[in-house]
């Protein structure tokens, strides 16, 4: 499926495993779904090891992949996605896959779409998470290169420049909700300790309103059913803390080729304009 006319705006969310997109990016896929804005998602896993229930339930890496999968597409049609694209890595195993093949992969994706926008996650990978920041590095890499006219990948598409790259910024108020659901958010990688990495407020250049969008991310969420153990107690929160983590998602800007200003509250500014011109 090719990207839509040349006088569409299209956004791209590049990510690792199923349910990032509802959980992390819900609410701007839904407000811009919803405002016309054509949205793809590239997954980069199919998060075969992401089991909640009994251990001696489990139903295997094959059984669980095909599983999620179908979590993700019933998700995606909550959100308005217009494409879904699932890559075959390895759940867990994506900073050890070739770094180059799963960047030439990803311009492909771009060309083809010829987003306006891409979003991933930041390169922190949010809380350490080692999939999270391989997929941020090759999404980032793969922003460049598609842009560069030699730069090859198989299917020969021309290059594509992306206007503006985005990555998730988390604030330290969104952690404190997650944290008050899940407790420490914290992995053990290599022997060593990996924490949420809020960003302060004066790096987000970004701050979008998705405070009307909040229960069609739930809707989306609860798609996810092999995971909904642990989002019970997202959903439990006082509204505070519903407010904090569905009323605004936060962004930081990492590169843009419009003019546009800080903070703003449209990842299309600069953009609208020149896409109907």
């Amino acid at each position: 499926m090719s990207g839509g006319p040349a006088d569409s705006l299209r956004l791209l969310c590049i990510l690792a495993h199923p349910d990032d997109e509802s959980l992390g990016l819900g609410g701007i896929l839904a407000k811009y779904g919803a405002e016309g804005v054509e949205t793809y998602l590239v997954t980069a896993t199919r998060g075969e090891k992401g089991w909640f229930g009994p251990p001696e339930e489990y139903p295997g890496l094959a059984e669980l992949g095909r599983i999620r999968e179908g979590e993700l597409k019933d998700a995606a049609k909550v959100l308005g996605l217009r494409e879904v694209t699932l890559l075959d890595y390895q759940d867990g195993e994506l900073d050890k896959a070739d770094q180059g093949l799963f960047t030439q992969q990803l311009v492909h994706h771009i060309r083809r779409i010829r987003p306006q926008v891409v979003v991933t996650f930041d390169h922190n990978g949010v809380y350490g998470h080692p999939d999270h920041i391989a997929a941020t590095r090759a999404a980032t890499a793969a922003t460049l290169a598609a842009a560069d006219a030699g730069f090859d990948e198989p299917s020969g598409l021309p290059p594509h420049a992306v206007s503006k790259l985005y990555y998730f910024a988390w604030t330290d108020e969104v952690r404190q909700a997650y944290e008050a659901a899940f407790g420490e958010l914290v992995m053990q990688i290599n022997g060593v300790e990996r924490r949420a990495v809020p960003w302060p407020h004066w790096t987000i250049s970004t701050w979008i309103d998705t405070s009307a969008h909040w229960t069609t991310v739930w809707e989306a969420i609860k798609c996810h059913c092999t995971q909904l153990p642990g989002y019970q107690k997202l959903l439990d929160l006082p509204e505070e803390y519903h407010r904090v983590l569905w009323g605004r998602l936060t962004f930081h800007r990492v590169l843009t080729l419009v003019p546009t200003t800080d903070p703003e509250d449209d990842m299309f500014a600069g953009i609208r304009l020149s896409a109907r011109t």
